[in-house]
């Protein structure tokens, strides 16, 4: 209990015993023989003093919330009503009781059930503005506000607006909101008016306590791809850490925005200038009642008693999130950054485009694939063309291998002498595919976080956002789960298909051989849980790329590379070593002089 409840209190006794020595009236004397006039007095007393009971009891909650609040204390009485905003992307609620957000649906999304998708509700989500005044911290959930709406024009677009009012005898309170047609954005003013000398500063504390529903059917994901993410001023994102159950982070330095993130949904509060400082904390609940449990505690500075900010209620659409405010998108896990580029620059320009011409998903996929694989056919044919090279000199390699088995050293020595005089290099059929790499990791970023690709169906997929259940099993297999996923078969067996054709070309002997079966067995366990876009992508990629390389080999002679390896060797005949060559013997024969010194 403060000082201040403790005074209220004390005075609320006192009153109580002023009221019973003073105004309490002595017992009525009795009468033998009442006449009618005392009888019909008597029979109306009971309804006048319960009349007169409910107005002592109305004096003292006044004096009450007097003490408690203030100025403030006529607005803590009223009746509690709701109203809405709509547009055509959401539809918010509010209530007259704090002028508070009490609910918002997306109407374009349904859950996983298909059931209406309620970002926050008022059982869910507790959204608090504490004002510091000089009778201590109040809450204005706890007021009461008239409500007005209208409409208006601005830029040509209809944008709906309720305003909130609050009176005092010594100011106003007004908390407005203004809601765009197809926006996810929600703007808010707040203004004391009149008010401003009963704040012991000039922060107003946000406080958002929000257990985030349950949108999708795989509640372990979705755990997975969500947390708290922020933006400083200073233009630096961060988030908390997802690999801990339990986590939370005091900002001191000023912040942009903040948003509650999950896999496809975003919640987010927006500073009109900045927070001066947050604390926020994330908790993952034992039970399935909840996705994660985020608290985000922010101090909104007041300027000359006002202050502007927005909410964001919408999908993680990365060209959506991009026009919001600056480092929003981040929202979208797009990758690590030697990936991400290929995901933000091309892979959403091209899914967007091919967007406005399909509608089937599945289709956009296979489109993809074959524009990016036509894209990068140049360094597909060069690295057939190096693995060709390779195969036709294996004569000369297992020659040099035979000659210097004993000697490791002089046989590296001789094999990149014998390189340089057939014009041939051992990375020229891995570089081209090293540059494809970024294509390939880009998609395993990409698909699982597209929005695009959430309950859109194929084939016999009725979800592309997550895995194909084609076999339930009555087991689980560690790291593999308790279902089939007829994409991720698909790819695996593709994958081992593909690979025994290109052992084929490169001639492939030992270790290098078999890991070439053992990986695609590897990603088989680690995709099955994966989205079935995602294994289906690479299920046509590796169809495709092995389309290619058959179609090249009808057009590559391998006695024509002979011809042209041979014409080097004769030309390289006299050739000198270049100085990486050297370097590079002198390397070779450098650590064998240290290997035989030890």
């Amino acid at each position: 209990m403060d000082r201040n409840q403790a005074t209220g209190l004390i005075l609320f006794a006192a009153v109580i015993l002023v009221y019973s020595i003073f105004f309490t009236s002595p017992p009525e004397p009795q009468l033998q023989e009442p006449t009618g006039e005392v009888i019909s007095s008597v029979q109306r007393n009971p309804t006048e003093n319960i009349s007169q009971e409910v107005e002592e009891v109305d004096s003292l909650q006044d004096l009450r919330a007097q003490i408690q609040y203030g100025v403030f204390a006529s607005l803590v009485k009223g009746n509690e009503s709701e109203v809405t905003l709509e547009n055509d992307k959401m539809i918010v609620t509010f209530s007259t009781k704090g002028a508070e957000i009490k609910q918002v649906e997306l109407k374009e999304y349904k859950t996983w059930d298909q059931r209406p998708l309620i970002l926050m509700d008022n059982e869910s989500s507790d959204l608090s503005y504490q004002i510091n005044t000089t009778k201590g911290s109040l809450s204005l959930n706890e007021f009461y506000f008239t409500a007005n709406t209208s409409t208006s024009q601005v830029d040509g677009e209809s944008v709906s607006t309720i305003e909130f009012t609050a009176q005092t005898s010594s100011g106003k309170i007004t908390r407005s909101y203004s809601l765009p047609n197809e926006s996810y954005v929600l703007t808010k003013k707040l203004e004391l008016e009149g008010l401003t000398s009963q704040l012991v500063d000039t922060n107003i504390n946000i406080i958002w306590d929000a257990k985030l529903l349950r949108q999708e059917e795989d509640i372990e994901e979705s755990r997975r791809k969500t947390n708290i993410n922020f933006f400083k001023s200073s233009e630096k994102y961060d988030y908390l850490s997802q690999s801990k159950d339990e986590t939370s982070e005091q900002v001191s330095e000023p912040l942009k925005w903040v948003s509650y993130s999950q896999r496809f949904f975003t919640s987010g509060i927006i500073a009109g200038n900045q927070f001066n400082s947050g604390s926020l904390e994330q908790v993952t609940p034992q039970d399935t009642l909840s996705v994660k449990n985020m608290k985000a505690t922010l101090a909104l500075p007041l300027e000359n008693g006002k202050a502007e900010l927005s909410y964001y209620f919408g999908p993680n659409n990365y060209k959506v999130l991009k026009r919001i405010t600056p480092g929003f998108e981040n929202n979208v896990d797009m990758g690590y950054f030697f990936v991400s580029w290929v995901n933000k620059y091309i892979i959403v320009n091209l899914f967007h485009f091919l967007e406005k011409f399909f509608n089937n998903y599945g289709i956009i996929i296979i489109i993809i694939v074959f524009i990016i694989k036509l894209a990068l056919f140049p360094l597909t044919y060069k690295s057939y063309v190096g693995m060709a090279k390779m195969r036709v000199i294996k004569p000369e390699i297992d020659e040099l291998k035979e000659k210097y088995k004993d000697d490791p050293t002089k046989q590296q020595q001789e094999q990149m002498k014998l390189f340089g005089q057939l014009g041939v290099s051992p990375i020229s059929g891995c570089l081209p595919m090293l540059l494809q790499m970024p294509f390939l990791f880009a998609m395993f970023f990409f698909f699982p976080n597209s929005i695009e690709m959430r309950q859109e169906s194929f084939l016999w997929a009725h979800d592309l956002s997550t895995y194909d259940s084609f076999i339930k099993l009555p087991f689980t297999i560690p790291f593999y789960g308790s279902h089939v996923s007829l994409f991720t078969l698909l790819m695996t067996v593709s994958q081992i298909a593909y690979t025994h054709f290109n052992n084929q070309l490169t001639a492939a002997q030992g270790p290098m051989k078999n890991l070439g079966y053992i990986m695609p067995i590897g990603f088989m366990f680690i995709l099955n849980s994966y989205p079935a876009a995602l294994s289906f992508y690479y299920f046509v990629s590796n169809m495709v790329t092995f389309g290619q390389q058959a179609l090249i080999k009808l057009f590559v002679d391998d006695k024509k590379i002979r011809e042209k390896v041979d014409a080097s060797k004769v030309k390289n005949a006299n050739k000198k070593k270049s100085k990486f060559q050297q370097k590079l013997e002198d390397a070779m024969k450098a650590a064998e002089s240290n290997k035989k010194k030890k």
